[in-house]
Formats: C-alpha cells, sequence, structure tokens
C-alpha cells in the first residue's frame, strides 16, 4: 500500500470510495530539519496562487515556489495549506498515490556488465585460440602419415591339433601336379608317399597325358620337377608318380581308415582350380559311402568304384588326388570326386565347385593298391567271379542271365560257382549290409582284398539263404 513518506498511511485510489479532498497534513507532528541561514537574495515576483485546494501532483507538488516558503516556515491560521515543503526537503516531488519508484541498483547493474564484458572476452580469445589451433592442425596435420592402432609381434606356433598346426605338418608334403598331352590338359594335387620320390594321385588326374604327355610337379615350397607315371588302375581312380634327384622329400604319414568315426575333424589339402597349397576342413559326414565314377568312354572301363568316405570339407576340381587328413597330420583318404548341384561326382567332369558333398577313397584300400602299382605296375581287384546285370531295377544285385560273352555268368570253378550262386540269384547283403545295386555290390567287394572271405545274402525264388566265399583275384586296368 502506498504511503507517506513519514509513514503515515493513505487510502488507496482503487479502494472503490471517491478520493476525498486532500485535507491539510498536521505538518506540527512531523519534525523538520533545523532551519539554516540562507542568503540573501533580490524578492522576486512570484505567480500568484490560485484560491481553492489542489491535488498532490500538481505544480505546487514539483517544486514550484510560494511566498513565505522560506526555511522553517510552517502554515499559519488562513495561510496556504498546500505549500510545500522548502525545496530540498523530504516532501519534494512527492506524489502520494504514484507507485514507490524502484530503487536503483547501479553498483549490481555495473557488476553484471563487467561480467558480461569479461565473458565476451574470454569467448572470444578461446574462440580465437580454438581456431588458430585446429587450422594448424589441419595445415600440417593432413600432410602427415596416417598411423592406425594395430597388434604387435605375436607367436606364431599352432596347437598340433588345430587346422593350422595340421596344415603346417602337412603342406611340405604335398604336391600340385600338372599335366598336358596332345588332347588334353589338367591340374590335380598329390602327396609324397616315400624318400624314393613316389608320389600318390588320382587316375584321372595323370590320364590325359597318356604315354606321350608330359607331368610336372611342383613343391609346396615352389621347386619343380619333371615326372613319369609308375603304375595306375582306373577301376580304383588311383595312379602313382615319380619325381627323381629331389632331396630333402618329406612323405606324409599314413593313417587307418578303419578308426575313422563319422564327426571326426578333417582337413583337405590340395590346389582347386590351380590354387596351390589350398587348406580347408570339415569333418567325416558318413562312412562306406557307394560311389562311382567316369564312364565316359561308355564300355565300362574307366568307371572306378569307390567305398568312399564322405567330407564337408570343401573339395573342388584340382583337389583330386590330395590327402584328407585327420587331426594328427595323418592320410586316411585320398580326395577323388565331389557331387555337383549340376551333374555327377568326378571332379573332373563337375566345375560347379562344392556344395559340401565330398568323397575320398579310404588309405587303407589306397596303401594296398599303391603297393601293388609301386611293385608291379598294375593292381589287382578282388572279383567273385560272376557277371551281373546293370540294367536291373529291382532291389539288390541280380546275376545275370547270360555271360559277355554269351556263355554262363558264372565263371566255373570261380568263388562265386564254389558257393553256390547261379544264374538270376539276387545279391540283398554283403557281411550283413544291405546292397541295392550292382553298382553298390562292386563297390562293397572293391573295398576288401583278394583272399578275403565274406558272407553274402542271396535270394532265389523268392527265398533268402546266406552262403560264404572267398574273394578271387583279376588284374586291374
Amino acid at each position: 500500500m502506498p504511503s507517506a513518506a513519514h509513514g503515515t498511511p493513505l487510502p488507496p485510489p482503487y479502494a472503490g470510495s471517491p478520493i476525498p479532498p486532500v485535507g491539510p497534513y498536521p505538518m506540527a507532528s512531523h519534525p523538520q530539519p533545523a532551519p539554516q541561514p540562507q542568503p540573501q537574495t533580490q524578492p522576486q515576483t512570484q505567480p500568484q496562487t490560485l484560491p481553492g485546494p489542489h491535488l498532490a501532483g500538481s505544480a505546487e507538488a514539483h517544486g514550484t515556489s510560494h511566498p513565505g516558503a522560506g526555511a522553517g516556515a510552517e502554515a499559519g491560521p488562513g495561510g496556504n495549506p498546500f505549500n510545500p515543503p522548502p525545496p530540498g526537503g523530504p516532501w519534494q516531488r512527492y506524489d502520494p498515490w504514484a507507485a514507490p519508484a524502484p530503487r536503483r541498483r547501479d553498483g549490481n547493474k555495473r557488476g553484471r556488465r563487467l561480467l558480461v564484458v569479461w565473458t565476451v572476452v574470454v569467448a572470444l580469445v578461446a574462440g580465437g585460440i580454438g581456431g588458430l589451433v585446429g587450422t594448424y592442425l589441419e595445415r600440417d596435420g593432413a600432410s602427415a602419415d596416417v598411423e592406425l592402432p594395430q597388434a604387435g609381434p605375436e607367436s606364431t606356433k599352432r596347437a598340433p591339433g588345430s587346422v593350422a598346426g595340421i596344415a603346417a605338418r602337412a603342406l611340405p608334403s604335398v604336391v600340385t601336379i600338372h599335366v598336358s598331352g596332345s588332347d588334353a590338359q589338367g591340374t590335380g594335387t598329390g602327396f609324397v608317399l616315400d624318400a624314393k620320390g613316389h608320389i600318390l594321385t588320382n587316375n584321372h588326374v595323370v590320364e590325359p597325358a597318356g604315354s606321350n604327355g608330359a607331368i610336372t610337379v611342383t613343391f609346396s615350397g615352389g621347386q619343380t620337377a619333371k615326372a613319369e607315371v609308375i603304375g595306375r588302375d582306373s577301376g580304383y581312380d588311383l595312379a602313382v608318380v615319380k619325381v627323381t634327384g629331389v632331396r630333402g622329400l618329406r612323405p606324409l604319414a599314413l593313417g587307418n581308415s578303419e578308426n575313422v568315426q563319422v564327426g571326426d575333424p578333417v582337413v583337405a589339402i590340395g590346389a582347386p582350380f590351380d590354387l596351390a597349397n589350398t587348406v580347408t576342413s570339415g569333418i567325416i559326414s558318413a562312412k562306406e559311402r557307394p560311389i562311382t565314377a567316369g564312364g565316359e568312354k561308355g564300355d565300362g572301363s574307366d568307371i572306378s568304384y569307390v567305398d568312399a568316405l564322405q567330407t564337408d570339407a570343401p573339395i573342388n576340381p584340382g583337389n583330386s588326388g590330395g590327402p584328407l587328413v585327420d587331426s594328427k597330420a595323418r592320410v586316411i583318404g585320398i580326395n577323388s570326386a565331389i557331387r555337383s548341384a549340376d551333374s555327377g561326382s568326378d571332379l573332373e567332369g563337375a566345375q560347379a565347385g562344392s556344395i559340401g558333398l565330398g568323397f575320398a577313397i579310404p588309405v587303407n584300400q589306397a596303401k594296398r593298391v599303391a603297393e601293388e602299382l609301386i611293385n608291379t605296375g598294375r593292381a589287382t581287384h578282388p572279383v567273385i567271379g560272376v557277371t551281373l546285370d546293370m540294367g536291373y531295377s529291382g532291389d539288390g544285385a541280380r546275376v545275370a542271365a547270360k555271360g559277355g560273352n554269351g556263355g554262363s555268368p558264372v565263371n566255373p570253378g570261380g568263388p562265386g560257382d564254389k558257393a553256390g550262386i547261379k544264374a538270376r540269384d539276387i545279391v540283398t547283403a554283403v557281411d550283413g549290409v544291405p546292397v541295392h545295386s550292382a553298382e553298390e555290390l562292386i563297390v562293397r567287394i572293391r573295398a576288401h582284398r583278394p583272399d578275403d572271405r565274406l558272407a553274402l545274402t542271396v535270394e532265389r525264388g523268392g527265398k533268402e539263404r546266406e552262403v560264404t566265399l572267398v574273394l578271387g583275384s583279376a588284374d586291374g586296368s
């Protein structure tokens, strides 16, 4: 609420009642400042004071002089009660109805202005320095070489059972084979069998060389040497070549395919599409998978029958003849065929690449054939001495009605004849394992050696019986 300068409360102008005329303030009740001696001045003509009351805020309230308003003058009886206090007194320019004037805080404003000025100065200085530094770095840093973080030197040794450890032991024994003949050329893989220079590979790898072609062997270190064929067999799809004058040969250890179990880890090494020293890994997906490959000649003489190990390790054209090794870097199979999405299983005939179905000749079979090829130049095949009906579409392997020369399908005095097998008999199992076709029966027999004893389940006239025979031997091609 507005109040008089000396504490007397005033009614607000917005209280709702008419503003009453302002009465005289009891000046005697308010102590006045002590009179001060005034200099003598010439009397001046004063404007005539209009009679009647005046409200605060009129000309008189804003410092207009009145007669008799000297120092210490008071309104007497009949005097003008609206004479303002002397100039410079507490009532000078007082308006009782106005809101109190805001208190000036010049010192605070000055401090705030100084703070703002210093803030702006600091920001400008910091911005300038940052700009100069950024310009310097951009100008000089752009020409400096960028160095990225990188791991420091570490040991290159790997656990012996890791893929890297297996590859380190096996690669020095693996070779890439290039073959060129009069009508064809190709690339395959092989591995060292002994210190004499014998190398095992697939027959279909060296076959394009014929009798007058050239075979070149490239070792993992880059050395090359000429090679010659020692022996080969199309029925097993195996061949042995030999290099001479090469020192430091490192034969690759042979494992035992009978010890292999489904799920065992394996590593395949070869030169797919002529990319030497390629290493892939996987597992054994299946065992005793009956596979036939070849047959381009049309007379069946180039068909190979393999009781194969199946693997999902990627195998591609050029891997043919390369080793499939176990976790101890020992050969358990010779990579020979793949099943492609477009066609058959011959590695050289199907160029579509791996779909995870690769097949390898078991090393136990390959070892026997390699030894025969090295020692005699030829391999022997186990036989039962019967001619099979390759066109039979029923379940099992049926003995043909006639032999190839029109005679009996059962060789007289052969293993089948001695076991009592007759024309049109159907063989449904070997050692208790079912067979479903003539090709499958041949694969099962080829997985054995000559003179091995087998038990065959034979069906005749709707009745089954089991016969036992001893495998014979025939020269391979």
